[in-house]
C-alpha cells in the first residue's frame, strides 16, 4: 500500500522541472517505448524519422538508480509546502516522522531507487502502481525489479526505427511480358541505424541495425513471375548494359488480375546487433515493406508483309 506520505516522495524524487525521459514512437503504425518518471536518456541515429516494427520490451516498469542519501533528503526538505498542502490532516509531526526514513540513511553508502515505466505500454501505469515509491540499494546490488543491462538493451530495441523503404522501378509506369522490371530503394540515406539508452553514470546498451538485403514478393505465383533477389543492401538500379540481378520478369500479363495490376512487395531487412554483445542473445531483424502496383502488358509487334 502506498501511504500520502510515500507518495509525496515519488512525486518529487526526480530533479526539479520535469522530469527526465525519452521517446522512440511511432504513431498510428506501432508503438516502440515512452518512458516516465524515467532517468534513461534515449539518443541515436535510429530514434526519429523512420519506422519502427513494434517492438515491445518485455516488462513495462522498472526500478532505477537515483539520489544519493544527502541529495534524496534536501529533495524531501524542499517540497515542505507541497506535503502540507496536499497530505491529509497535515502536522509537523507527521512532516518529522516522514523525513526520518531518508536522516537515517546519511552517511551510508548507497542510493535511493525509484520506479519507472513505459507509458506506451497498455500495462504501464497498472505495473508501476504495485511497487513500492522509493526503496534503499547498497552499492553493487540490484533491487528486485530494478533494472538491467539487459533491460536497457530492450529499450534501446524498442526505440530503434529504421528508413520506409520507398520503391523504385525500371521501367516505372509500366512492364510488359518478359521484359526485366528492375528494383531498388530510393531515398534510404545511412545504411546503419543506431539507438544508445543510458542512465547516465550507470550503464548504457546501444543496438545497431544494418540494412543488409532487400527481399521481393511479386505478388503472384512462380509460373507467373520469375525473381531475382542478387540485390545487395539497396536493389540494383537500371543501368544500360549491367547484367539483370534484382528484380521481377513477369511472364504473363496482369489484365487478368485485380484492378489488372500485380502488386509487388519490397520488403528491407535489417539485421539487428548489440553493441559489445552485453546481453547473450540475438534479435530477429527489423523488417518494413512497401508496395508498388505493376501493370504488366503484352508486348505488340507489327509483322510486315515484304514478299
Amino acid at each position: 500500500m502506498i501511504t500520502e506520505w510515500a507518495l509525496a516522495g515519488i512525486l518529487v524524487f526526480g530533479p526539479a522541472g520535469d522530469p527526465p525521459g525519452g521517446e522512440g514512437f511511432q504513431d498510428g503504425r506501432t508503438a516502440g517505448v515512452r518512458l516516465q518518471n524515467s532517468q534513461i536518456v534515449i539518443t541515436g541515429t535510429g530514434l526519429r524519422g523512420g519506422r519502427s516494427d513494434g517492438y515491445r520490451i518485455k516488462r513495462p516498469c522498472w526500478y532505477e538508480p537515483g539520489k544519493n542519501a544527502a541529495d534524496m533528503l534536501r529533495s524531501q526538505e524542499e517540497v515542505r509546502a507541497w506535503w502540507f498542502r496536499f497530505t491529509p490532516d497535515p502536522t509537523e509531526e507527521k512532516f518529522q516522522k516522514f523525513l526520518e526514513q531518508f536522516k537515517d540513511k546519511l552517511g551510508k553508502e548507497g542510493r535511493w531507487w525509484a520506479p519507472a515505466y513505459n507509458s506506451a505500454d497498455p500495462d504501464g501505469e497498472s505495473c508501476v502502481g504495485e511497487l513500492n515509491p522509493f526503496m534503499w540499494v547498497p552499492p553493487g546490488s540490484t533491487p528486485p525489479a530494478g533494472i538491467t543491462i539487459a533491460e536497457l538493451v530492450e529499450i534501446a530495441r524498442a526505440a530503434l526505427t529504421v528508413p520506409e523503404p520507398k520503391v523504385k522501378l525500371s521501367p516505372d509506369v509500366k512492364s510488359y511480358v518478359n521484359l526485366p522490371t528492375w528494383v531498388w530503394l530510393d531515398g534510404v540515406g545511412q545504411t546503419t541505424r543506431s539507438v544508445t539508452a543510458t542512465i547516465p553514470g550507470f550503464m548504457s546498451a546501444t543496438v545497431t541495425a544494418t540494412l543488409q538485403d532487400v527481399r521481393i514478393d511479386p505478388g503472384t505465383t512462380a509460373d507467373r513471375a520469375e525473381v531475382k533477389e542478387e540485390c545487395g543492401p539497396g536493389g540494383r538500379p537500371y543501368a544500360k548494359g549491367a547484367e539483370f540481378t534484382c528484380g521481377v520478369r513477369y511472364l504473363r500479363a496482369s489484365a487478368d488480375q485485380p484492378r489488372e495490376v500485380y502488386e509487388l512487395t519490397v520488403t528491407a531487412v535489417w539485421p539487428v546487433e548489440v553493441e559489445d554483445d552485453v546481453v547473450p542473445f540475438a534479435y530477429d531483424p527489423v523488417e518494413v515493406g512497401a508496395t508498388r502496383d505493376v501493370p504488366v502488358g503484352e508486348v505488340q509487334s507489327t509483322v510486315t508483309d515484304t514478299g
